[in-house]
C-alpha cells in the first residue's frame, strides 16, 4: 500500500499533473502497473481521509494548543514508530517543521497504513504527504522535500 502512495504522490501530486477523479480510471492504470486491488482500495481510502484533514470541522487535531507539551506515545505507536522515527519527529518539531497539530496529523497518517515494517524514510514520505495537503505549510514542506531527497538548504532550517 506504501507503494501506491509513493507512486500517486510522485506521478501525480508531487509532479503537479492533472490529477484524476475518476477512481476505476486511476484504480485501472495502478492495476497495469502491478498493483494488487486490494492495496489500492486501502491506498485510495488513506489519501481520502488525509484529504479530510483540511476540513476545519472534521479535522479532530485543529484544536488550540497552549503552551508546550511533550508527546506520549501509546504502546502501538511505538512499536510501529521505533525510536528513531520518534526522535525524527522531535527533530522536526525542534526546527519547527511540524507543530503539534501536524505532527498528530502524520503519527495519525503513520498508523493508518498497513505495514508492519517501517522505516524513518517511510516516515519521511507520509510527513511530505502531510505537509503538501496543509495549506500555510508551503516553506515547511519545501524544506522536508530537501530532507527526504538530500538537498542541501539555504541557510538555517528554522
Amino acid at each position: 500500500m506504501f507503494d501506491i502512495l509513493i507512486y500517486l504522490f510522485e506521478n501525480y501530486i508531487h509532479s503537479e499533473a492533472e490529477v484524476m477523479v475518476d477512481h476505476d480510471i486511476l484504480t485501472d492504470e495502478l492495476t497495469r502497473a502491478g498493483f494488487h486491488q486490494d492495496d489500492i482500495y486501502k491506498a485510495l481510502k488513506w489519501l481520502e481521509k488525509l484529504a479530510a484533514l483540511q476540513d476545519v470541522e472534521n479535522n479532530p487535531f485543529l484544536t488550540r494548543v497552549v503552551g508546550s507539551s511533550y508527546r506520549v506515545y501509546t504502546a502501538q505507536e511505538e512499536i510501529l514508530l521505533d525510536t528513531e522515527c520518534r526522535g525524527f519527529i522531535l527533530f522536526l518539531e525542534q526546527v519547527n517543521l511540524l507543530d503539534a497539530i501536524t505532527r498528530e496529523m502524520v503519527i495519525d497518517r503513520v498508523m493508518e497504513l498497513d505495514t508492519k515494517d517501517f522505516s524513518i524514510e517511510d516516515l519521511k514520505w507520509v510527513t511530505l504527504m502531510v505537509l503538501f495537503n496543509v495549506p500555510g505549510k508551503e516553506s515547511a514542506y519545501s524544506q522536508m522535500e530537501d530532507l527526504i531527497f538530500d538537498e542541501q538548504p539555504e541557510g538555517p532550517l528554522h
